[in-house]
């Protein structure tokens, strides 16, 4: 066969496949451009390559210009595409937010209708102030808006929201007459939780009211203990059970921080413990509370407090007395706002986050009443204002010497190293304790360990005894401890949200603060695009010394081969421990 029926096969070939690529994903290619090269006595060559003299210089670079800029053109189509199949609907009171921005820091001394007790509780834990998201939802709570939405807030780490929704509540409980559990907070981690606690218990006591916890810190019989008062019986005294077992159990709290796990416990199991007269809903960092199921913890709350929905006269029938008698929180069927068949007085929600979930699913399992949304600006993601953000670009391999470099040259400032795993966190602590006395008391914090642990680092941490604290992502939601200027990305965190929750462990509360991302080569381009989802631009390069580097290297080797023995040891154990538990 001759080269030119060689050829001339070949193009066949070529031109079926380029008809059959343009028919399968409907590509339309310009009406004069041709349908590939032919090689041959008169062919027609647009790749400019050839040197054949059917078409002069000028025609085929005008013919290649055509192909380019069809191509071009497709690319934007099928980019403009992929961007529009990765939108997510927003709902329309989203639309329309109230910017939190536009609120001005307000001294307590102005602030309306405050409680006089609760403004001297404040003032006593160096509060003279609040800021802008917490004037907000003061303002949809207690001022104008008097609780006749629910509220969801979308605002910055370190902005204020647990103030912000723990102020109006614990305003609103201040003149109860009966002590009934009227509020639940529902957080997704303990630490979260307790911290929480905490804010409540400051102002909470100086108007009277009871703060509970149940997260499973303690054993569930203890928090029973805290959250049911049970009847004081007088000896001498002959009671008759059907009557007496359930009239006299009562809440001893007004308030309740859970964690959903825990919650559930008490829900199916504690006798006395009920959420009919529950008036007020918070669910924090909203965003993982939805997206992770927790013994579908939210429908059945939400049934509770549906449970007396029906009528008036809904226990009139039942023969065995409720657990609260004539306490009993009625609901009536009413119009409320243009809302039919909706209870009354109705449970007010709140929904909190700084990365707060936009899918419409997702937030229909809430049961919205004519939502009101808070934000921060226009942006979706928003880091703390007075957040500095660099990269610190590091060789292959020695990575941990960039890490021990950079936290010598921080001279022991506060920080928190993140790590992707709770095997991480643990390998690279060991390690670092393996380089010596560098001058610095780290610790390790992670899911892995128990929680007396991890609450005794945490306080030492708060307390100055730590400087340095190496976590997995447990301590990436919410969690506040003063004075952490730095946080070091030893990985590079994989979504926008975590690089948000972890960076907002620092320049809390208006303070300034530094975020560092130890990153490669080869991961730059990747970590740039991370961060345009957040509207950053740029994100200047923080080196170390070299000599420093160097000055590392012979104890970096000795510290590798000890934490190799150590990992063997480790797991040595577990087998051991493993063995021992199957005899």
């Amino acid at each position: 066969m001759s080269l030119w029926a060689r050829a001339a096969g070949l193009s066949s070939l070529v031109s079926d496949f380029l008809e059959e690529f343009r028919t399968r994903y409907s590509i339309v290619l310009p009406s004069n451009l041709p349908s590939g090269n032919s090689i041959g006595p008169e062919c027609v060559c647009v790749c400019g390559l050839c040197e054949c003299d059917c078409a002069s210089v000028e025609e085929l670079d005008s013919k290649s210009q055509v192909w380019k800029n069809s191509t071009l053109t497709m690319e934007e189509e099928a980019r403009e595409q992929k961007i529009a199949r990765k939108k997510v609907a927003v709902l329309p009171w989203m639309r329309t937010p109230v910017d939190v921005a536009s609120f001005n820091k307000s001294p307590l001394t102005q602030l309306p209708f405050l409680h006089p007790r609760l403004e001297a509780a404040l003032c006593s834990s160096g509060i003279d102030s609040l800021f802008p998201v917490q004037v907000a939802v003061w303002q949809e709570t207690i001022g104008p808006g008097s609780f006749e939405r629910d509220l969801c807030v979308n605002s910055p780490t370190g902005s204020g929201k647990t103030l912000a929704y723990a102020l109006p509540i614990v305003q609103m409980l201040s003149t109860r007459a009966v002590k009934c559990l009227r509020a639940l907070v529902v957080l997704p981690t303990r630490d979260l939780a307790l911290q929480v606690r905490d804010v409540f218990a400051t102002i909470a006591p100086a108007v009277g009211l009871s703060v509970g916890l149940a997260v499973g810190q303690s054993s569930i019989a203890d928090e029973i203990s805290m959250l049911i008062e049970r009847p004081k019986l007088e000896a001498g005294i002959c009671y008759d059970p059907v009557e007496h077992h359930f009239t006299e159990l009562q809440s001893a709290i007004d308030i309740l921080v859970a964690t959903p796990g825990r919650l559930m416990d008490h829900i199916n199991n504690t006798k006395g413990f009920t959420l009919e007269h529950l008036r007020f809903l918070v669910v924090d960092e909203t965003d993982r509370l939805l997206r992770e199921s927790y013994q579908s913890w939210l429908p059945t709350v939400l049934q509770c407090t549906n449970s007396s929905v029906d009528g008036l006269f809904a226990y009139a029938s039942n023969p065995v007395p409720s657990m609260f008698g004539s306490l009993k929180t009625i609901r009536r069927l009413g119009v409320e706002r243009g809302f039919k068949s909706k209870p009354y007085p109705r449970l007010v929600k709140m929904v909190l986050s700084a990365t707060l979930t936009q899918d419409p699913s997702k937030l229909a399992q809430l049961d919205l009443h004519h939502p009101l949304f808070l934000t921060t600006g226009q942006i979706r993601y928003q880091l703390p204002e007075h957040l500095e953000s660099f990269k610190l670009i590091c060789e292959p391999k020695l990575k941990p010497l960039y890490l021990v470099a950079l936290l010598q040259s921080l001279q022991g400032e506060k920080c928190i190293v993140f790590t992707s795993s709770v095997e991480s966190t643990h390998r690279l602590c060991t390690l670092l304790k393996f380089f010596g006395d560098l001058g610095i008391k780290i610790k390790e914090y992670s899911g892995h360990q128990h929680q007396t642990v991890r609450s005794k680092t945490l306080r030492a941490f708060r307390e100055g005894g730590i400087q340095v604290v190496v976590s997995s992502d447990a301590m990436t939601r919410g969690m506040d401890v003063e004075g952490v200027r730095n946080v070091i990305n030893y990985d590079k965190p994989p979504y926008i949200k975590t690089y948000i929750h972890r960076a907002g462990r620092t320049a809390r509360a208006g303070n300034s603060g530094r975020c560092f991302t130890l990153l490669h080569e080869d991961e730059v381009k990747g970590f740039k695009k991370l961060l345009k989802k957040a509207d950053i631009d740029s994100c200047p390069a923080h080196t170390v010394p070299k000599d420093s580097i160097e000055s590392l290297r012979s104890i970096y080797a000795s510290a590798l081969e000890k934490l190799k023995e150590s990992v063997e040891m480790e797991a040595f154990k577990k087998r051991k421990i493993g063995f021992k538990s199957k005899r």
